[in-house]
């Protein structure tokens, strides 16, 4: 994660909370669909869907949390697909399969921590763009030209 100027300026409060809301919707939803990759996703999404039109940092920082849902469920989903066909299937646990949940437990667990870093930063108005994820936001989203409030 790194901090960038480009979305440094003067951040109104409302927009901090709405910026930082929209990582707390992954952690709601987590408590509220835990074993359910998809389930993050879509409520991430919703959050995105009825913020995608507000101030330049909020559309940023919505988006930065859809696109962290959006890796997480590329690892989430075989781990969970996997553990179905073992309880439901005919396939048995196995050290890859324990390798692989341990990969994707530690996924989880810094992008959690990360979560709960973005959400209390971006409260206060600082601009957190996570290494991965931040470049092809930036590529994204861009400000409104025609509403300055925007910027």
């Amino acid at each position: 994660m790194s901090n960038n100027d480009s979305l440094r300026g003067n951040i109104e409060d409302h927009n901090a909370e709405k910026a930082s809301n929209s990582y707390l919707m992954s952690l709601v939803a987590i408590m509220a669909g835990v074993g359910l990759p998809l389930f993050n996703l879509i409520a991430t999404f919703i959050f995105y869907m009825a913020n995608r039109k507000e101030a330049l940092f909020v559309r940023w920082h919505a988006t930065q949390a859809l696109f962290s849902q959006f890796l997480l469920l590329i690892f989430n989903a075989p781990a969970f697909a996997w553990l179905m066909t073992i309880i439901f299937g005919n396939n048995e646990f196995n050290n890859n399969f324990f390798a692989y949940i341990i990969v994707v437990i530690l996924i989880n667990l810094v992008e959690f921590i990360a979560t709960i870093y973005t959400a209390i930063q971006t409260r206060k108005g600082i601009h957190v763009e996570w290494i991965i994820i931040g470049p092809l936001t930036n590529s994204l989203v861009k400000p409104k030209e025609e509403n300055p409030e925007y910027v």
